[in-house]
């Protein structure tokens, strides 16, 4: 019977899709598995078992299999040695301190309402959508459904939630925020009084002057910025009459020189941009100069429309003629009552609120509520609570259309090394400049990718953004290409799509957990994790399939720490919510290091009467207990002091069904065996393969030492035909596991 010798020393592309296990032909072939399982991709191209959980944090939730998620964790970081976990639930935020020395994780304040007594807006709802930016003390909360929330580090164990507030002028009287004409072109408002003053009857009306549907009773509460005066309407009477408050009177700020004369005439053209006024309207002239002969006593003032030339000009007659045509008139103001220079506050319980949220360029960023799904703001430089346009100067705030269309809405903002728009059917940029900011003079948006993006925020990753397409089925990386010159939106879920199941979460680590490289951890909707792992300078990108006894149900990482929200039950008989973090010395999940005497642990704080937990004595597996009396007692086994007390995962590798080339073609299809397997590990303690454990110590050997780790070539007989062998390694005992790699002896 011949044989060959096939070698698999390179899992770099990890676990891939099962439909691929008849392409033989390609170079993934070799480099991958059909299962990676509770392993970690290691840089050389061997795998590692991932560390356990160590269990924090009881939650005090009730696991709702309805919901797709009932607490979201997200790093707060202010600095190296102050970081923070916050943990958001239905009307509740808890922030939990990790200690800068011992890395301990304390709970240090639970929030359920804002400084004003205001109930927290999170529900179960937006737990998953909700975006957020942090910078410094402040983290700013952003969705659809409430206005922007900032939660705030007070001191180094305190917090609070307040309100996101705009700037006012001095006065108060007018609020630095963004503004929109929601009505129709042509629209008309117009005001019982053009002077400041509360009670005021504002009525919209069309063109050809009928009444024009615009209010609503929500509109109460909401701010309207009529020329320079802004008002803030109080009651509600129909679909076109509300009242308001001026704080201002209305008044429009001409351009300069927007007055023209004609020789013996006393009729002045007025230049006023979409002015909207009728004839035999009345408009009040102020701040003009004298021009053509006609004094500015005769210009300012009450004087009435006698003819309307066209939408942007109109004619007054002064209070004399003109000796000669000039333009000129500095800079006059015009107040009226009636105006289609209006506008409606673009942040409103009626209008829905920011749902993309960063900070770029020392600016604080908002986009995509759902009356301006495309629109993209940007606050004044340095000053994140200001959106005040004013003369459009390079400091001043930004009000952008990314004209992406109504059904396409903005989700997310990244700021890299352009900003990065991500909307829910296509992703765009703006791009940034060398030598200069970007401002409002350059400011310039532009499509990219047409794949759309889900909830899941992206995040950069090894010199790409990750993101989840909108349809949930797969992870692509937003990345410049020199060559092309535009932004490229590749798939790397491709070869592994089997393991993308709704993405809920995404986490970073960029060399951590003992292992370097950069990964992506999915938080899947099935309560796996699909973990990615990228090493772009050498072309090696993976995918592996992390699980646990019960479900991972949110994720965060803090710097180099990765952090979850488990599922389990704790021999309670009812599945609650915990903190867990990995931890590369915990060898399972839910776990953590316990003293004891004589083999008896007090487990009391962690697990209920029931539990049936697993034990590892140092190098030894001691087995699976029961909890009772709210002690796991070990002695018949071995009367152990300290011990690891948890839950164990399986990690577990699986082969591609092994092939080879062979005169005459390969080996797809035909009857065959694999003889024997020989791994190389490196500080191994428990491994299996196809069902044969490695033996460590034999009856011989004195039982009262503990098991020593190897390293090396180890030989596994299998037996078997099979037209699709494969090598399926995994292990008995939660210890640890390290394959650099294996050799597959065929024989056919």
């Amino acid at each position: 019977m011949a044989r060959i010798r096939v070698p698999l020393n390179n899992f770099a592309f990890g676990e891939i899709n099962p439909s691929l296990t008849s392409r033989t032909d390609t170079p993934v072939y070799t480099s991958a598995a059909e299962t990676v399982q509770n392993f970690f991709i290691r840089a050389e191209g061997g795998v590692v078992t991932r560390p356990g959980t160590q269990r924090i944090h009881n939650f005090g939730h009730t696991f709702d299999a309805s919901l797709t998620q009932q607490v979201r964790i997200e790093a707060f970081i202010f600095s190296d040695d102050e970081k923070y976990i916050i943990a958001f639930s239905t009307g509740k935020i808890e922030c939990f301190r990790i200690h800068p020395t011992t890395g301990a994780v304390t709970l240090a304040q639970t929030l359920t309402a804002d400084v004003s007594s205001n109930a927290i807006p999170i529900t179960n709802s937006n737990l998953t959508q909700f975006t957020f930016a942090q910078k410094g003390d402040f983290m700013f909360l952003a969705h659809t459904s409430f206005l922007c929330r900032e939660l705030v580090r007070t001191g180094l164990t305190s917090f609070e939630l307040r309100v996101y507030s705009f700037e006012t002028d001095t006065t108060g009287d007018r609020t630095f925020q963004p503004y929109y004409n929601f009505q129709v072109p042509g629209t008309r408002l117009t005001s019982s009084s053009a002077a400041a003053g509360t009670g005021r009857t504002l009525t919209t009306s069309d063109v050809s002057g009928s009444d024009a549907a615009y209010f609503v009773s929500d509109h109460v509460g909401t701010k309207l910025l009529i020329g320079d005066a802004e008002a803030t309407i109080t009651g509600f009477t129909d679909n076109h009459t509300v009242t308001a408050t001026l704080h201002g009177d209305i008044k429009v700020q001409l351009d300069i020189d927007a007055l023209e004369t004609k020789k013996d005439s006393d009729k002045v053209e007025v230049t006023h941009a979409l002015h909207g006024l009728k004839a035999t309207n009345s408009v009040t002239i102020a701040d003009a100069g004298g021009l053509g002969g006609i004094t500015a006593s005769n210009i300012n003032g009450s004087r009435t429309i006698n003819r309307i030339i066209d939408e942007n000009r109109y004619e007054i007659t002064a209070g004399a003629s003109a000796t000669s045509g000039e333009t000129g008139g500095g800079s006059p103001t015009i107040q009226t009552t009636n105006t289609t220079e209006w506008f409606e506050q673009s942040y409103s319980s009626y209008r829905g609120f920011p749902q993309a949220i960063t900070f770029h360029e020392d600016r604080l960023w908002f986009a995509g509520t759902p009356s301006q799904p495309d629109g993209l703001w940007a606050s004044r430089t340095g000053r994140y609570f200001n959106f005040d346009l004013g003369d459009a100067s390079d400091d001043f705030a930004l009000d952008l259309d990314a004209a992406v269309g109504v059904t396409n809405q903005i989700r997310h903002l990244v700021s890299n090394r352009d900003l990065q728009v991500f909307a829910s059917q296509s992703e765009f940029f703006l791009p940034a400049f060398n030598d200069r900011p970007v401002t409002p003079a350059n400011a310039k948006i532009s499509s990219q990718t047409p794949f759309g993006t889900g909830f899941v925020r992206p995040q950069s990753l090894d010199g790409a953004t990750l993101f989840v397409q909108a349809t949930g089925t797969a992870v692509r990386e937003y990345v410049f290409s020199e060559a092309e010159n535009s932004y490229t939106g590749g798939m790397v879920s491709l070869l592994s799509s089997h393991l993308i199941k709704s993405p809920i979460q995404l986490a970073v680590v960029k060399g951590s957990l003992s292992r370097p490289g950069a990964y992506g951890f999915y938080l899947m909707n099935d309560g796996t994790i699909g973990v990615y792992h990228s090493m772009r300078q050498e072309k090696k990108a993976g995918w592996m399939r992390w699980t646990t006894t019960g479900k991972f149900h949110s994720i965060c990482s803090v710097d180099e720490d990765l952090f979850v929200v488990s599922s389990r039950d704790d021999g309670s008989g009812t599945t609650k919510l915990f903190l867990e973090q990995f931890n590369t010395d915990m060898k399972m999940d839910f776990c953590d290091s316990f003293s004891g005497s004589s083999g008896v642990f007090s487990v009391s704080s962690h697990f209920s009467n029931g539990a049936v937990v697993d034990v590892v004595d140092d190098t030894e597996y001691l087995g699976t207990f029961t909890v009772a009396g709210g002690n796991a007692t070990v002695a018949a086994v071995k009367e152990s002091t300290s011990s690891q007390i948890g839950y164990k995962f399986t990690p577990e590798l699986k082969t591609l069904p092994i092939d080879g080339a062979v005169p005459g073609g390969q080996l797809t299809g035909q009857p065959r065996k694999i003889t024997r397997v020989i791994l190389d590990l490196e500080e191994t303690l428990s491994v299996s393969v196809n069902g044969t454990d490695l033996i460590l110590r034999t009856v011989q050997q004195d039982q009262s030492q503990s098991l020593t780790a190897v390293s090396g070539k180890k030989e596994f007989r299998v037996l078997g035909y099979s037209k699709d062998p494969r090598v399926t390694v995994t292990q008995s005992a939660p210890l640890s596991l390290q394959i650099n790699g294996l050799i597959a002896e065929v024989a056919f």
